[in-house]
């Protein structure tokens, strides 16, 4: 083993839609920095962000019940406005990249796709009734629909309206300007419009072993190649975007940030039809509400997804557990982030989620065709050899300390920042890739505040609506969504 010690601006971890979605941000905003990219695989995005592993929607919460919960009677709409936002920002800077040649087919990762949440019961339709009239007073949500009427939700849902004989009541929304998002293509494409520019090198199956700062305040970072060197690589700043691989690199940073914190893994199974006359009747994602004591991301949905340039009709997320932070990962991650320092909030939230370990466990033991079963409350004829099993990602949630008291389990996307802005991680799950830009853009406000005055001008030609809310500006909102569809190629 030799060891070769070269230095850098910028050492990016992880080939995910994270890391790439920064690294092109940086690019823009500082073209002469050097960047740095290893990847423990031998391709780019396909841990996380891969298109079987991610729950790829285009989060922009059109359709997720789960970001309008009802309270007293009152459904609450500001988690909804902000994820809305936000996925207006990523659209904005993806429709930057595509005129200015960056991105030369946006249709290789994004296409439009109705949007639609459906509910079965007299009380959830209630609730979808309040959530519909909530949402069509917001610009943001236009062009949305509701329908209890049997016959429109033939023509909006066919496969689940198929063969239902249950009395039970059922209503829909549906919103046409929905999108399909292909996380992985968008993270490939990225990647390989970063290594084509001049200071950007990636390098692929590369193991960051260990990263420590040094007196003068860089990051030393020791890395294993594929033929078994170790690269010791310096930077002024390094991001942490390795999903699950992340919480065990913050640990290794020492950070006192880092202390108090830990992981607990989440794993996921997609019921996928391999019947592509089957696929080809559903149009449309379809999101439902949890079982009660469900996790948020497990809320089901039928979803139509486009994959290797064809519809893909997948069903779930059925929640699993695996010790393995990374779908590629070990069976001792979660054994080895445990630390002096985080084990009472690991032992307190054990105590506290006790309904999501017993979740869990139920989950875990249902067989294919029980499974089935699930799915056949979407779509009652549903054959058992139409559909097999997928493995989905790796999710690893946040377990900290926060005013809600001590081990609370974090469902959001988490960025732990040091002190100094040297260093940032990414953590957590959904909504995650979809609102990546607003993320990133987040990590670059607060590790680089002395430069945020000069990379303004260059940050509003990216996104134009930076600094302002969309919410407020019916206007803006228009003309951004008008150009950005048009940018996109997302007229139908």
């Amino acid at each position: 083993m030799s060891n070769k010690q070269t230095s850098t601006d910028v050492i990016l971890v992880g080939a995910g839609i994270m890391s790439a979605t920064l690294g092109t941000i940086l690019k823009e905003l500082a073209p002469d920095w050097n960047i740095k990219v290893f990847e423990k695989l031998d391709k780019p995005g396909l841990e996380s962000s891969n298109e079987w592993n991610n729950a790829g929607t285009g989060h922009s919460a059109l359709c997720e019940l789960n970001y309008t919960p009802e309270k007293n009677g009152v459904v609450e709409t500001s988690k909804a406005v902000n994820v809305n936002e936000q996925f207006q920002v990523s659209r904005q800077f993806w429709s930057y990249l595509v005129e200015n040649g960056h991105i030369q087919n946006p249709e290789e990762f994004i296409k439009p796709i109705p949007h639609l949440s459906m509910v079965q019961g007299e009380d959830n339709v209630a609730f979808l009734k309040k959530r519909f009239e909530a949402l069509s007073k917001i610009h943001l949500f236009d062009g949305m629909e509701y329908s209890e009427d049997q016959e429109t939700l033939k023509q909006w849902i066919p496969l689940i309206m198929n063969g239902r004989t249950s009395s039970e009541p059922i209503a829909a929304t549906r919103i046409e300007s929905g999108t399909d998002v292909n996380f992985g293509s968008l993270t490939r494409i990225l990647m390989s419009s970063l290594e084509e520019q001049d200071g950007v090198e990636a390098t692929y199956n590369a193991s960051v072993e260990n990263i420590k700062q040094n007196a003068d305040g860089r990051w030393e970072v020791k890395v294993k190649t594929a033929d078994g060197k170790i690269i010791t690589q310096t930077a002024k700043f390094v991001f942490l975007g390795a999903g699950g691989g992340s919480l065990h690199l913050l640990q290794k940073t020492g950070i006192p940030e880092s202390k108090h914190i830990g992981g607990f893994p989440v794993s996921g199974l997609w019921l996928v039809c391999n019947n592509q006359e089957v696929a080809d009747q559903h149009h449309g994602k379809v999101y439902s509400t949890a079982e009660v004591g469900a996790p948020p991301m497990s809320v089901p949905h039928l979803d139509t997804r486009y994959i290797d340039g064809k519809k893909a009709l997948l069903f779930g997320p059925f929640a699993g557990f695996s010790p393995k932070f990374l779908k590629t990962g070990s069976n001792l991650d979660l054994f080895t982030s445990i630390k002096p320092n985080n084990i009472f909030t690991l032992l307190a939230c054990g105590a506290k989620e006790m309904g999501l370990t017993k979740y869990l466990i139920q989950q875990l033991m249902l067989n294919k065709k029980q499974r089935v079963e699930e799915l056949r409350k979407f779509v009652p004829q549903a054959k058992d050899e139409e559909w097999e099993i997928v493995i989905a990602g790796q999710r690893v949630q946040v377990i900290k300390d926060t005013d809600k008291g001590k081990g609370t389990l974090q469902f959001g996307t988490e960025v732990i920042t040091g002190a100094n802005g040297s260093v940032a991680a990414l953590l957590g799950a959904s909504p995650g890739a979809s609102t990546a830009v607003q993320v990133m853009l987040d990590v670059i406000n607060k590790c680089f505040p002395e430069k945020m005055n000069e990379w303004e001008p260059k940050i509003k030609e990216m996104i134009p609506s930076y600094g302002k809310q969309l919410v407020e500006d019916e206007a803006l909102f228009k003309e951004l969504h008008a150009s950005t569809t048009k940018s996109l190629k997302l007229e139908d």
